[in-house]
């Protein structure tokens, strides 16, 4: 029987999880979950909509089968399961990936070795594998993400070696003297340390963080899944471009609003994101006398807003009010448009 409700997965655990549920809260869409125990919520934005807690790479699998119709997760999960061939032989199949870059849980695909070997390059580490190798023992590297690390190796030419899986921590592997180097992911570069492992130079294999994915059969075939979908993408990039923004708003005296553009237009940083906002002040009939003054909007990012405070200043500005930016709505979003497109393209073909 053909499912009718639409399902959105987070992890259910850890970083991601913490970094999904208060994004989502500051998109406007708070998760409700009155027992932390148990594994389905609900966004009260969002009524349509059941909320699960998944392992984050139980969601690529089952938005892949179509048990989910959304979910977020690392883009780090996606990719090993991509170049492992578990999906189409390479290609995302019927995940698509709807929103690439949420904003939280970065980190980064890295090779390390321990800091005690003359090892800081991938250059360094091939030649290292042909002297294990030429010693009888192919180098034994420690990972959660053998494919990635793979292709990685196979594009710098590194050929001689063999993948150990270890459950649990890595790091302690080449202590243990279970592997000789490692590859897993790091945010801060502190548990390395910690450890005395050192990143290669030039061993970065992927950045990743969190990203949102959708199955494309639902998108293509329910109405209500691909409106779910612009609800979505409406509220998390309005928040993406609020996030970090505010709004100015003064007071300047001038013989119209065009005078008053071109004098900001003069500036460095008032313009605005596509021009100001300027409008007339209407003043109370005692004091019509002094008509001259208009209201003047601008939206600035947080690096620029001292100077753009400055430059209304120096043009006359007066009773200067800054707003931080909760969101800011587009027309439409770009990545909703990116989705729709991604969508036709396949049924065209």
């Amino acid at each position: 029987m053909d499912r009718t409700d639409i399902r959105l997965a987070l992890p259910s655990k850890g970083i991601l999880q913490d970094g999904a549920l208060d994004f989502l809260e500051a998109c406007g869409l708070k998760v409700f979950r009155p027992n932390p125990r148990q594994y389905a919520a609900s966004i009260p934005n969002l009524p349509g909509v059941t909320v699960l807690f998944q392992r984050p790479g139980d969601i690529v699998t089952s938005v892949l089968g179509g048990s989910l119709e959304f979910g977020i997760t690392g883009l780090d999960v996606l990719a090993e399961r991509t170049a492992g061939g578990f999906i189409n032989g390479g290609e995302t199949g019927d995940i698509l990936v709807i929103h690439d870059a949420l904003g939280f849980g970065p980190c980064s695909l890295n090779l390390a070795v321990p800091e005690s070997l003359p090892v800081y390059t991938t250059k360094d580490l091939g030649d290292w594998s042909r002297t294990a190798l030429a010693n009888g023992s192919p180098l034994r590297i420690a990972t959660k993400f053998p494919h990635l690390t793979r292709q990685f190796l196979g594009q710098y030419g590194v050929e001689h070696y063999r993948m150990i899986a270890v459950e649990g921590t890595l790091e302690i592997a080449p202590a243990m003297g279970n592997a000789d180097l490692i590859c897993d992911l790091v945010s801060s570069g502190v548990t390395l340390r910690d450890n005395h492992l050192r990143p290669l130079a030039d061993g970065i294999i992927l950045r990743s963080q969190a990203i949102m994915i959708a199955n494309r059969r639902a998108l293509q075939a329910r109405p209500e899944v691909l409106t779910t979908a612009r609800y979505l993408l409406e509220f998390i990039e309005a928040h993406l471009r609020g996030s970090g923004s505010y709004l100015i708003t003064a007071n300047i005296r001038g013989d119209s609003a065009q005078a008053i553009a071109d004098r900001m237009f003069e500036q460095a940083t008032i313009g605005g994101l596509q021009g100001p906002t300027i409008a007339p002040v209407i003043v109370r009939e005692h004091l019509r006398e002094d008509t001259n003054w208009f209201a003047v909007n601008i939206v600035v990012r947080r690096e620029k807003l001292f100077e753009a405070v400055s430059e209304l200043r120096a043009i006359g500005g007066s009773g200067v009010v800054v707003v931080p930016c909760a969101y800011i709505f587009d027309e439409e979003p770009e990545r909703y448009r990116q989705m729709v497109s991604a969508l036709a393209g396949e049924s065209s073909g």
